[in-house]
Protein backbone atom coordinates (compact mmCIF):
# COMPACT_ATOMS: atom_id res chain seq x y z
CA UNK A 1 0.00 0.00 0.00
CA UNK A 2 1.37 3.40 -1.00
CA UNK A 3 2.20 5.82 1.75
CA UNK A 4 -0.25 8.69 2.19
CA UNK A 5 1.38 12.08 1.72
CA UNK A 6 0.27 15.31 3.30
CA UNK A 7 0.71 18.92 2.29
CA UNK A 8 -0.07 22.30 3.85
CA UNK A 9 -1.97 24.61 1.49
CA UNK A 10 -3.10 28.22 1.89
CA UNK A 11 -6.85 28.59 1.36
CA UNK A 12 -6.43 32.11 -0.06
CA UNK A 13 -3.66 31.83 -2.66
CA UNK A 14 -3.11 28.07 -2.95
CA UNK A 15 0.58 28.16 -1.96
CA UNK A 16 2.03 24.90 -0.57
CA UNK A 17 4.41 24.55 2.40
CA UNK A 18 6.27 21.56 3.88
CA UNK A 19 4.93 22.25 7.39
CA UNK A 20 2.20 24.26 9.09
CA UNK A 21 2.80 27.94 9.88
CA UNK A 22 0.60 30.73 11.12
CA UNK A 23 1.13 33.21 8.27
CA UNK A 24 1.27 32.45 4.55
CA UNK A 25 4.59 33.59 3.13
CA UNK A 26 3.00 34.34 -0.26
CA UNK A 27 -0.17 36.34 0.43
CA UNK A 28 0.71 37.35 4.05
CA UNK A 29 -2.68 36.18 5.38
CA UNK A 30 -2.96 34.66 8.87
CA UNK A 31 -4.53 31.31 9.82
CA UNK A 32 -5.32 30.30 6.24
CA UNK A 33 -3.06 27.22 5.96
CA UNK A 34 -4.73 23.82 6.23
CA UNK A 35 -3.42 20.27 6.07
CA UNK A 36 -4.58 18.12 3.16
CA UNK A 37 -3.93 14.50 2.27
CA UNK A 38 -2.75 13.81 -1.24
CA UNK A 39 -3.80 10.75 -3.21
CA UNK A 40 -0.90 8.30 -3.70
CA UNK A 41 0.59 8.12 -7.17
CA UNK A 42 0.57 4.70 -8.89
CA UNK A 43 3.02 5.39 -11.68
CA UNK A 44 5.19 7.99 -13.36
CA UNK A 45 2.40 8.95 -15.80
CA UNK A 46 -0.33 9.02 -13.20
CA UNK A 47 0.80 12.38 -11.95
CA UNK A 48 -1.33 15.08 -10.45
CA UNK A 49 -1.88 16.77 -13.79
CA UNK A 50 -2.16 13.69 -16.01
CA UNK A 51 -5.19 13.66 -18.22
CA UNK A 52 -5.17 17.37 -18.98
CA UNK A 53 -5.16 18.48 -22.58
CA UNK A 54 -1.69 17.91 -23.98
CA UNK A 55 -0.47 15.78 -21.05
CA UNK A 56 -0.68 12.60 -23.14
CA UNK A 57 1.65 14.10 -25.76
CA UNK A 58 4.98 14.95 -24.14
CA UNK A 59 6.76 15.99 -27.36
CA UNK A 60 8.13 19.53 -27.53
CA UNK A 61 6.54 21.54 -30.35
CA UNK A 62 7.01 24.99 -31.81
CA UNK A 63 4.08 27.29 -31.09
CA UNK A 64 3.59 28.18 -34.76
CA UNK A 65 3.44 24.50 -35.76
CA UNK A 66 0.62 23.54 -33.38
CA UNK A 67 -2.50 22.66 -35.35
CA UNK A 68 -5.46 24.88 -34.53
CA UNK A 69 -8.96 23.48 -34.86
CA UNK A 70 -12.17 25.43 -34.39
CA UNK A 71 -13.99 24.00 -31.38
CA UNK A 72 -17.75 24.41 -31.86
CA UNK A 73 -19.55 25.96 -28.92
CA UNK A 74 -22.78 24.48 -27.62
CA UNK A 75 -25.59 27.03 -27.17
CA UNK A 76 -27.14 26.72 -23.72
CA UNK A 77 -30.55 28.02 -24.74
CA UNK A 78 -30.07 31.27 -22.78
CA UNK A 79 -28.43 34.12 -24.68
CA UNK A 80 -27.49 35.90 -21.45
CA UNK A 81 -25.70 32.80 -20.15
CA UNK A 82 -23.93 32.32 -23.50
CA UNK A 83 -22.81 35.95 -23.38
CA UNK A 84 -21.26 35.51 -19.93
CA UNK A 85 -19.53 32.27 -20.98
CA UNK A 86 -18.05 33.92 -24.08
CA UNK A 87 -20.41 32.51 -26.72
CA UNK A 88 -21.58 29.16 -25.35
CA UNK A 89 -20.37 25.96 -23.72
CA UNK A 90 -16.93 24.76 -24.80
CA UNK A 91 -16.51 20.94 -24.94
CA UNK A 92 -13.99 19.72 -22.37
CA UNK A 93 -14.36 22.75 -20.10
CA UNK A 94 -15.08 22.92 -16.36
CA UNK A 95 -17.38 25.76 -15.30
CA UNK A 96 -18.05 26.78 -11.70
CA UNK A 97 -21.29 28.64 -10.90
CA UNK A 98 -21.46 30.17 -7.42
CA UNK A 99 -24.07 32.20 -5.60
CA UNK A 100 -25.95 32.77 -2.35
CA UNK A 101 -28.55 30.24 -1.17
CA UNK A 102 -31.78 30.83 -3.08
CA UNK A 103 -30.14 32.84 -5.87
CA UNK A 104 -31.35 30.33 -8.47
CA UNK A 105 -28.24 28.32 -9.37
CA UNK A 106 -29.95 24.92 -9.41
CA UNK A 107 -33.05 26.34 -11.07
CA UNK A 108 -31.06 27.91 -13.90
CA UNK A 109 -28.99 24.77 -14.48
CA UNK A 110 -32.08 22.55 -14.42
CA UNK A 111 -33.70 24.74 -17.09
CA UNK A 112 -30.53 24.62 -19.19
CA UNK A 113 -30.18 20.86 -18.89
CA UNK A 114 -33.83 20.14 -19.71
CA UNK A 115 -33.44 22.20 -22.88
CA UNK A 116 -30.13 20.60 -23.86
CA UNK A 117 -31.48 17.09 -23.21
CA UNK A 118 -33.72 17.42 -26.26
CA UNK A 119 -30.68 17.95 -28.52
CA UNK A 120 -27.90 15.92 -26.92
CA UNK A 121 -27.11 13.46 -24.12
CA UNK A 122 -26.98 15.05 -20.67
CA UNK A 123 -26.53 13.95 -17.07
CA UNK A 124 -27.61 15.86 -13.95
CA UNK A 125 -25.81 14.69 -10.78
CA UNK A 126 -27.40 15.87 -7.55
CA UNK A 127 -25.75 15.38 -4.17
CA UNK A 128 -27.73 17.82 -2.04
CA UNK A 129 -31.28 17.01 -3.13
CA UNK A 130 -33.06 13.75 -3.77
CA UNK A 131 -34.24 12.80 -7.24
CA UNK A 132 -37.84 13.36 -6.14
CA UNK A 133 -37.08 16.94 -5.08
CA UNK A 134 -35.51 17.74 -8.44
CA UNK A 135 -38.44 16.13 -10.26
CA UNK A 136 -40.90 18.22 -8.21
CA UNK A 137 -39.05 21.42 -9.15
CA UNK A 138 -39.06 20.50 -12.85
CA UNK A 139 -42.79 19.77 -12.69
CA UNK A 140 -43.50 23.05 -10.89
CA UNK A 141 -41.57 25.01 -13.52
CA UNK A 142 -43.25 23.15 -16.37
CA UNK A 143 -39.98 21.90 -17.87
CA UNK A 144 -39.73 19.03 -20.38
CA UNK A 145 -38.46 16.16 -18.22
CA UNK A 146 -38.70 13.16 -20.55
CA UNK A 147 -35.09 13.29 -21.82
CA UNK A 148 -32.90 14.48 -18.92
CA UNK A 149 -31.01 11.66 -17.18
CA UNK A 150 -30.57 12.01 -13.41
CA UNK A 151 -28.12 10.56 -10.88
CA UNK A 152 -28.00 10.90 -7.09
CA UNK A 153 -24.38 10.32 -6.04
CA UNK A 154 -21.61 12.03 -4.07
CA UNK A 155 -18.62 9.79 -4.86
CA UNK A 156 -16.45 11.33 -7.55
CA UNK A 157 -15.05 7.95 -8.62
CA UNK A 158 -18.55 6.49 -9.04
CA UNK A 159 -19.74 9.57 -10.95
CA UNK A 160 -16.83 9.32 -13.39
CA UNK A 161 -17.42 5.59 -13.84
CA UNK A 162 -21.10 6.08 -14.67
CA UNK A 163 -20.35 9.06 -16.90
CA UNK A 164 -17.92 6.95 -18.96
CA UNK A 165 -20.75 4.52 -19.64
CA UNK A 166 -23.39 7.19 -20.28
CA UNK A 167 -21.05 9.42 -22.34
CA UNK A 168 -22.97 12.68 -21.83
CA UNK A 169 -22.05 15.86 -23.68
CA UNK A 170 -22.94 18.09 -20.71
CA UNK A 171 -22.93 17.12 -17.03
CA UNK A 172 -23.97 19.08 -13.90
CA UNK A 173 -22.44 18.51 -10.45
CA UNK A 174 -24.69 19.94 -7.73
CA UNK A 175 -22.70 20.74 -5.71
CA UNK A 176 -18.91 20.44 -5.51
CA UNK A 177 -18.95 20.96 -1.71
CA UNK A 178 -20.76 17.65 -1.07
CA UNK A 179 -18.58 15.53 -3.35
CA UNK A 180 -15.90 13.30 -1.85
CA UNK A 181 -12.87 11.33 -3.04
CA UNK A 182 -12.17 7.96 -1.45
CA UNK A 183 -8.39 8.51 -1.25
CA UNK A 184 -8.86 11.62 0.92
CA UNK A 185 -9.78 10.88 4.53
CA UNK A 186 -11.27 14.27 5.50
CA UNK A 187 -14.98 15.08 5.52
CA UNK A 188 -16.83 16.35 2.40
CA UNK A 189 -16.64 20.12 2.07
CA UNK A 190 -13.15 20.36 3.56
CA UNK A 191 -10.31 22.04 1.74
CA UNK A 192 -8.69 18.76 0.71
CA UNK A 193 -11.94 17.17 -0.50
CA UNK A 194 -13.02 20.16 -2.56
CA UNK A 195 -9.53 20.48 -4.03
CA UNK A 196 -9.19 16.82 -5.07
CA UNK A 197 -12.81 16.47 -6.23
CA UNK A 198 -12.53 19.52 -8.49
CA UNK A 199 -9.18 18.32 -9.84
CA UNK A 200 -10.53 14.87 -10.73
CA UNK A 201 -13.68 16.25 -12.35
CA UNK A 202 -11.63 18.74 -14.37
CA UNK A 203 -9.32 15.94 -15.55
CA UNK A 204 -12.35 13.90 -16.55
CA UNK A 205 -13.74 16.84 -18.53
CA UNK A 206 -10.47 17.23 -20.45
CA UNK A 207 -10.13 13.49 -21.13
CA UNK A 208 -13.68 12.84 -22.27
CA UNK A 209 -14.49 16.22 -23.85
CA UNK A 210 -17.46 16.69 -21.51
CA UNK A 211 -18.76 20.07 -20.38
CA UNK A 212 -18.99 19.95 -16.57
CA UNK A 213 -21.03 22.60 -14.77
CA UNK A 214 -20.24 22.63 -11.04
CA UNK A 215 -22.35 24.43 -8.46
CA UNK A 216 -20.32 26.13 -5.73
CA UNK A 217 -21.35 27.64 -2.40
CA UNK A 218 -20.25 31.07 -1.23
CA UNK A 219 -19.20 32.37 2.16
CA UNK A 220 -20.88 35.20 4.06
CA UNK A 221 -18.60 37.77 2.41
CA UNK A 222 -19.68 36.64 -1.08
CA UNK A 223 -16.52 34.74 -2.09
CA UNK A 224 -16.51 31.12 -3.23
CA UNK A 225 -16.22 28.62 -0.39
CA UNK A 226 -13.28 26.24 -0.41
CA UNK A 227 -9.63 26.65 -1.35
CA UNK A 228 -8.53 29.45 -3.65
CA UNK A 229 -6.90 26.86 -5.89
CA UNK A 230 -10.42 25.79 -6.89
CA UNK A 231 -10.73 28.91 -9.05
CA UNK A 232 -7.34 28.21 -10.63
CA UNK A 233 -8.31 24.64 -11.47
CA UNK A 234 -11.50 25.32 -13.43
CA UNK A 235 -11.77 27.10 -16.79
CA UNK A 236 -14.59 29.52 -16.05
CA UNK A 237 -15.94 30.97 -12.80
CA UNK A 238 -19.24 32.87 -12.74
CA UNK A 239 -21.23 34.25 -9.83
CA UNK A 240 -25.02 34.51 -9.69
CA UNK A 241 -25.94 37.42 -7.44
CA UNK A 242 -29.24 38.85 -6.30
CA UNK A 243 -30.84 39.88 -3.03
CA UNK A 244 -33.84 38.11 -1.56
CA UNK A 245 -35.90 41.28 -1.95
CA UNK A 246 -35.27 41.56 -5.68
CA UNK A 247 -36.50 39.34 -8.46
CA UNK A 248 -33.60 40.28 -10.70
CA UNK A 249 -30.38 38.26 -10.76
CA UNK A 250 -27.04 39.26 -12.26
CA UNK A 251 -24.63 36.66 -13.60
CA UNK A 252 -21.05 37.93 -13.80
CA UNK A 253 -17.92 36.12 -14.97
CA UNK A 254 -14.85 36.45 -12.73
CA UNK A 255 -12.61 34.12 -14.73
CA UNK A 256 -13.05 32.91 -18.29
CA UNK A 257 -10.45 31.24 -20.47
CA UNK A 258 -12.78 31.38 -23.46
CA UNK A 259 -14.22 34.90 -23.28
CA UNK A 260 -14.27 38.31 -21.64
CA UNK A 261 -14.01 38.76 -17.88
CA UNK A 262 -16.61 40.83 -15.98
CA UNK A 263 -19.24 40.10 -18.62
CA UNK A 264 -22.72 40.64 -17.17
CA UNK A 265 -25.95 38.77 -17.78
CA UNK A 266 -29.30 39.73 -16.25
CA UNK A 267 -32.11 37.33 -15.35
CA UNK A 268 -35.49 37.69 -13.69
CA UNK A 269 -36.79 35.10 -11.22
CA UNK A 270 -40.41 34.25 -12.04
CA UNK A 271 -42.87 31.50 -11.19
CA UNK A 272 -41.76 29.69 -14.35
CA UNK A 273 -38.09 29.85 -13.38
CA UNK A 274 -35.30 32.13 -14.59
CA UNK A 275 -36.13 34.39 -17.53
CA UNK A 276 -33.38 36.26 -19.34
CA UNK A 277 -33.59 40.04 -19.66
CA UNK A 278 -32.49 41.05 -23.14
CA UNK A 279 -32.59 44.82 -22.45
CA UNK A 280 -31.31 45.43 -18.89
CA UNK A 281 -31.11 49.21 -19.36
CA UNK A 282 -34.90 49.43 -19.58
CA UNK A 283 -35.21 47.78 -16.15
CA UNK A 284 -32.67 49.96 -14.38
CA UNK A 285 -34.26 53.11 -15.84
CA UNK A 286 -37.69 52.71 -14.27
CA UNK A 287 -37.87 56.34 -13.16
CA UNK A 288 -40.83 58.32 -11.91
CA UNK A 289 -42.65 61.06 -13.77
CA UNK A 290 -41.19 63.81 -11.58
CA UNK A 291 -37.42 64.23 -11.60
CA UNK A 292 -36.01 64.51 -8.10
CA UNK A 293 -32.79 66.16 -7.01
CA UNK A 294 -29.62 64.11 -6.90
CA UNK A 295 -30.72 61.71 -9.64
CA UNK A 296 -28.82 61.22 -12.89
CA UNK A 297 -28.46 58.48 -15.51
CA UNK A 298 -24.96 57.21 -16.27
CA UNK A 299 -23.68 54.86 -18.96
CA UNK A 300 -21.36 52.17 -17.59
CA UNK A 301 -19.53 49.49 -19.53
CA UNK A 302 -20.14 45.91 -18.41
CA UNK A 303 -18.10 43.29 -20.24
CA UNK A 304 -18.82 43.88 -23.92
CA UNK A 305 -21.91 46.09 -23.78
CA UNK A 306 -23.05 49.45 -22.38
CA UNK A 307 -25.60 49.64 -19.59
CA UNK A 308 -27.71 52.62 -18.54
CA UNK A 309 -28.16 52.86 -14.77
CA UNK A 310 -29.72 55.51 -12.56
CA UNK A 311 -27.53 56.94 -9.79
CA UNK A 312 -29.04 58.69 -6.76
CA UNK A 313 -27.29 60.88 -4.20
CA UNK A 314 -28.56 62.50 -1.02
CA UNK A 315 -26.61 65.26 0.74
CA UNK A 316 -27.98 66.46 4.07
CA UNK A 317 -26.65 68.48 7.00
CA UNK A 318 -25.11 66.23 9.64
CA UNK A 319 -25.53 66.51 13.40
CA UNK A 320 -22.57 64.20 13.99
CA UNK A 321 -18.96 65.13 14.60
CA UNK A 322 -17.97 62.72 11.80
CA UNK A 323 -20.51 62.95 8.97
CA UNK A 324 -21.57 59.65 7.43
CA UNK A 325 -20.47 58.44 3.99
CA UNK A 326 -22.67 55.56 2.80
CA UNK A 327 -22.47 53.94 -0.63
CA UNK A 328 -24.59 51.12 -2.09
CA UNK A 329 -23.28 49.72 -5.36
CA UNK A 330 -20.15 51.92 -5.46
CA UNK A 331 -16.77 51.75 -3.77
CA UNK A 332 -16.69 53.69 -0.52
CA UNK A 333 -13.12 54.95 -1.00
CA UNK A 334 -14.01 56.28 -4.44
CA UNK A 335 -16.65 58.53 -2.89
CA UNK A 336 -14.17 60.01 -0.39
CA UNK A 337 -11.70 60.67 -3.20
CA UNK A 338 -14.26 62.43 -5.39
CA UNK A 339 -15.51 64.58 -2.50
CA UNK A 340 -11.97 65.86 -2.05
CA UNK A 341 -11.74 66.64 -5.79
CA UNK A 342 -15.08 68.44 -5.64
CA UNK A 343 -13.88 70.60 -2.75
CA UNK A 344 -10.51 71.41 -4.29
CA UNK A 345 -11.50 71.98 -7.91
CA UNK A 346 -15.26 72.61 -7.68
CA UNK A 347 -15.34 74.93 -4.70
CA UNK A 348 -18.03 72.95 -2.83
CA UNK A 349 -17.44 72.01 0.82
CA UNK A 350 -19.37 68.99 2.14
CA UNK A 351 -17.33 68.23 5.24
CA UNK A 352 -20.36 68.93 7.48
CA UNK A 353 -22.83 66.99 5.32
CA UNK A 354 -24.01 63.37 5.39
CA UNK A 355 -23.60 61.82 1.94
CA UNK A 356 -25.60 58.80 0.78
CA UNK A 357 -25.14 57.26 -2.68
CA UNK A 358 -27.22 54.46 -4.22
CA UNK A 359 -27.10 52.67 -7.58
CA UNK A 360 -30.69 51.81 -8.51
CA UNK A 361 -31.43 48.17 -9.27
CA UNK A 362 -28.78 46.60 -7.06
CA UNK A 363 -26.04 46.78 -9.69
CA UNK A 364 -22.44 46.76 -8.49
CA UNK A 365 -20.55 49.45 -10.44
CA UNK A 366 -16.78 49.23 -10.79
CA UNK A 367 -16.44 51.32 -13.95
CA UNK A 368 -14.56 54.60 -13.38
CA UNK A 369 -16.80 56.18 -16.01
CA UNK A 370 -19.33 56.72 -13.22
CA UNK A 371 -17.15 59.40 -11.54
CA UNK A 372 -18.57 62.41 -13.35
CA UNK A 373 -22.16 61.25 -12.89
CA UNK A 374 -21.55 60.82 -9.16
CA UNK A 375 -20.17 64.34 -8.76
CA UNK A 376 -23.03 65.93 -10.69
CA UNK A 377 -25.61 64.04 -8.63
CA UNK A 378 -23.92 65.24 -5.43
CA UNK A 379 -24.02 68.84 -6.65
CA UNK A 380 -27.69 68.45 -7.64
CA UNK A 381 -28.66 67.23 -4.17
CA UNK A 382 -26.46 69.78 -2.39
CA UNK A 383 -27.92 72.70 -4.38
CA UNK A 384 -31.44 71.16 -4.33
CA UNK A 385 -31.76 71.54 -8.10
CA UNK A 386 -32.86 68.58 -10.25
CA UNK A 387 -30.87 67.64 -13.33
CA UNK A 388 -32.60 67.44 -16.72
CA UNK A 389 -34.44 64.16 -17.18
CA UNK A 390 -33.13 63.72 -20.73
CA UNK A 391 -29.48 64.08 -19.58
CA UNK A 392 -26.97 61.22 -19.54
CA UNK A 393 -23.42 61.50 -18.13
CA UNK A 394 -20.21 59.46 -18.16
CA UNK A 395 -16.50 60.19 -17.64
CA UNK A 396 -13.61 59.55 -15.28
CA UNK A 397 -12.46 62.34 -12.94
CA UNK A 398 -8.77 62.76 -12.12
CA UNK A 399 -7.27 64.15 -8.95
CA UNK A 400 -6.41 67.44 -10.64
CA UNK A 401 -10.02 67.93 -11.73
CA UNK A 402 -9.53 66.82 -15.34
CA UNK A 403 -12.19 64.74 -17.06
CA UNK A 404 -10.49 61.66 -18.50
CA UNK A 405 -11.84 59.63 -21.42
CA UNK A 406 -13.36 56.18 -21.01
CA UNK A 407 -13.47 53.19 -23.33
CA UNK A 408 -16.20 52.75 -25.98
CA UNK A 409 -17.56 56.29 -25.78
CA UNK A 410 -19.39 56.09 -29.12
CA UNK A 411 -21.17 52.87 -28.14
CA UNK A 412 -22.29 54.45 -24.87
CA UNK A 413 -23.79 57.42 -26.70
CA UNK A 414 -25.59 55.13 -29.15
CA UNK A 415 -27.11 53.16 -26.28
CA UNK A 416 -28.30 56.37 -24.60
CA UNK A 417 -29.81 57.69 -27.85
CA UNK A 418 -31.63 54.38 -28.32
CA UNK A 419 -33.44 54.98 -25.00
CA UNK A 420 -34.50 58.54 -25.89
CA UNK A 421 -31.84 60.68 -24.16
CA UNK A 422 -31.20 63.96 -25.99
CA UNK A 423 -28.33 65.52 -23.98
CA UNK A 424 -25.00 64.09 -22.85
CA UNK A 425 -22.01 65.40 -20.90
CA UNK A 426 -18.91 63.45 -21.90
CA UNK A 427 -15.11 63.84 -21.71
CA UNK A 428 -13.51 65.99 -24.39
CA UNK A 429 -11.56 63.03 -25.78
CA UNK A 430 -14.81 61.07 -26.20
CA UNK A 431 -16.56 63.73 -28.28
CA UNK A 432 -17.98 62.04 -31.39
CA UNK A 433 -17.32 63.25 -34.92
CA UNK A 434 -20.91 62.49 -35.80
CA UNK A 435 -23.19 62.66 -32.74
CA UNK A 436 -26.28 60.44 -32.72
CA UNK A 437 -29.27 62.01 -34.41
CA UNK A 438 -31.25 64.23 -32.07
CA UNK A 439 -28.63 64.25 -29.30
CA UNK A 440 -26.70 67.28 -28.04
CA UNK A 441 -23.24 66.23 -26.82
CA UNK A 442 -21.38 68.55 -24.44
CA UNK A 443 -17.66 67.71 -24.25
CA UNK A 444 -15.76 68.99 -21.19
CA UNK A 445 -12.11 68.96 -20.17
CA UNK A 446 -12.28 70.06 -16.52
CA UNK A 447 -14.70 69.65 -13.65
CA UNK A 448 -15.59 73.34 -13.57
CA UNK A 449 -16.66 73.12 -17.23
CA UNK A 450 -19.02 70.23 -16.38
CA UNK A 451 -20.54 72.23 -13.52
CA UNK A 452 -20.94 75.25 -15.77
CA UNK A 453 -22.67 73.11 -18.41
CA UNK A 454 -25.47 72.37 -15.96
Amino acid sequence: MAKTKTAYVCNECGAEFPRWQGQCAECKEWNTISEIRLAPATGPRNSRFSGYAGAQDNQVQVLSEIALTDIPRLPSGFKELDRVLGGGLVPGSAILIGGNPGAGKSTLLLQVMCGLARRMKTLYVTGEESLQQVAMRAQRLGLPNDQLRMLSETSVEQICHIAREERPAVMVIDSIQVMHVSDVQSAPGSVSQVREAAAQLTRFAKQQGVVILMVGHVTKDGSLAGPKVLEHCIDCSVLLDGGNDSRFRTLRSHKNRFGAVNELGVFAMTEAGMKEVSNPSAIFLSRGEEQGTGSVVMVIWEGTRPLLVELQALVDYSQLANPRRVTVGLEHNRLALLLAVLHRHGGLQMADQDVFVNVVGGVRVEDTGADLALLLSLVSSFRDKPLPKELVVFGEVGLSGEIRPVASGQERLMEAAKHGFTRAIVPWANRPKHPPEGMEVIAVKKLDEALAAL
